[in-house]
């Protein structure tokens, strides 16, 4: 079942004066448990496109769905819920608190919505994550790669059924790298995740279930494995 769908979508800014296409009629669909890759030189849209499947944008044209629900179709409430509950997200620049310790990072989204077993829930998950131990250390104690598990932990924490992570690992060596990707293949498999990257790794996009070759805003390509 498609958990992630774009709809022949197309989206414009206007950038000094010009209209300026970033994607153009791009339909996609990424399943429970799919791992998709998305490649492509800097401009061709990577970023707009993981932009409009968080509902941090919406299109000019075309549909984008997140779970049945139409973001275009939705006021702020309804995707404040969207994003809190149902989509997580995972940056190059792993965008910690650098004054919160590891768990007080991944327990926040779940204080911020209310949960009573925020802690609880992010112990668990640093401990999937492979941090046990390091909870009480600060952001800035944390290695890059402990950073970004920190990260990934932090995203998953309340269970989205969409994972969306942009160059997860563009500010890591290879194989600090590796043990990322191998972390985000595995909860696609185990938690069922729709799991969206935008990447300029060609050994990163290895390891996906499907490539999707992006050229000038467009679809040039998509590879199924």
């Amino acid at each position: 079942m498609a958990i992630l769908e774009l709809q022949n979508v197309v989206k414009e800014y206007q950038s000094d004066g010009q209209r300026v296409r970033a994607l153009d009629s791009v339909t996609l669909r990424v399943e429970a448990g799919e791992f998709v890759a998305v490649v492509g030189r800097s401009g061709c849209g990577k970023s707009t496109m993981l932009n409009l499947a968080g509902a941090m944008d919406f299109p000019t044209s075309g549909e984008v769905i997140v779970d049945g629900t139409r973001t275009s179709n939705s006021n702020d409430g309804e995707l404040t819920r969207l994003r809190r509950e149902k989509i997580g997200f995972v940056f190059q620049s792993f965008q910690l608190l650098h004054t919160l310790t590891a768990v007080e990072n991944v327990e926040l989204p779940l204080l911020l919505a209310g949960r009573a077993d925020a802690r609880e829930a992010a112990r668990e998950r640093l401990e999937w994550a492979e941090l046990a131990g390091l909870e009480n250390r600060l952001a800035h104690q944390l290695s890059g790669g402990e950073m970004q598990r920190v990260a990934i932990a932090r995203a998953l924490v309340h269970s989205p059924k969409v994972l969306l992570a942009d160059e997860p690992t563009g500010n890591l060596d290879n194989a600090t790298g590796a043990t990322i990707l191998e972390l985000l293949r595995r909860l696609t498999r185990e938690q069922k995740t729709a799991t969206l990257m935008a990447t300029h790794s060609a050994e990163a996009a290895a390891l996906a279930d499907v490539v999707v070759k992006l050229r000038d805003g467009r679809i040039a390509e998509i590879l199924r494995r």
